[in-house]
């Protein structure tokens, strides 16, 4: 187990001397975790998991089983990552250049994936960077997604398409009583819909 104080870091795993890790994390077998990665608080890191070098994740993050989580990926506060997700990060990759040589880490510009606050990416999506998946969205399980995903969309399928509005409980929004708003069944929490972008009513 871990030697840094309030956090769990199974004996198989292998975490950087220099990554970060927020107290009340925990990081399991076989995970790894590269240099100057920044791990927040109360964060998971599942079986098998890969978290790139100088990734950035905030508090309370889930990334599950064998999620493949690549730089310079960042994400929000309370991010899922399903198991087996990708988030690459190279839009046009190769392993040689033109004239035939390996490529090397000079031969290209790393680009992520940034995903905010509260997102949920289901089992064995692929985001191929760089693209945005926007607060309390939800990107359905084996999408994959080609285009920046707007706050609260619910996408499915290859490419991904928004086929929905979800509210920050997760469950499809319902349309409200008014032209354009939308309501959560489970929370009661009212939202309005403007030009193909969606709002909490207490934000407006």
């Amino acid at each position: 187990m871990s030697d840094r104080p309030g956090v769990r870091i199974v004996d198989s795993a292998d975490v950087a001397g220099d990554a970060e890790v927020g107290e009340g994390s925990s990081i399991w077998h076989l995970a790894q975790v590269r240099e100057q990665a920044r791990l927040g608080r109360n964060c998971v890191v599942g079986r098998g998991a890969y978290i790139g070098t100088g990734v950035v994740m905030g508090d309370n993050c889930k990334v599950q089983n064998y999620a493949l989580v690549y730089e310079p990926a960042v994400l929000g506060d309370g991010v899922f990552i399903g198991p087996a997700v990708v988030l690459t990060n190279d839009t046009y990759p190769r392993a040689i250049n033109p004239d035939g040589t390996l490529k090397s880490a000079h031969d290209w510009d790393a680009v992520g994936v940034t995903v905010g606050r509260g997102a949920a990416i289901g089992a064995r999506a692929t985001c191929v960077a760089p693209v945005s998946i926007g607060q309390w969205a939800t990107v359905a399980a084996g999408a994959v997604v080609v285009k920046d995903v707007p706050d609260y969309a619910l996408v499915a399928g290859v490419p991904a398409r928004r086929l929905a509005w979800v509210g920050e409980a997760g469950v499809p929004l319902v349309p409200g009583t008014d032209h354009g708003t939308w309501r959560c069944p489970r929370t009661d929490a009212r939202y309005i819909e403007t030009d193909g972008v969606l709002t909490r009513a207490s934000e407006r």
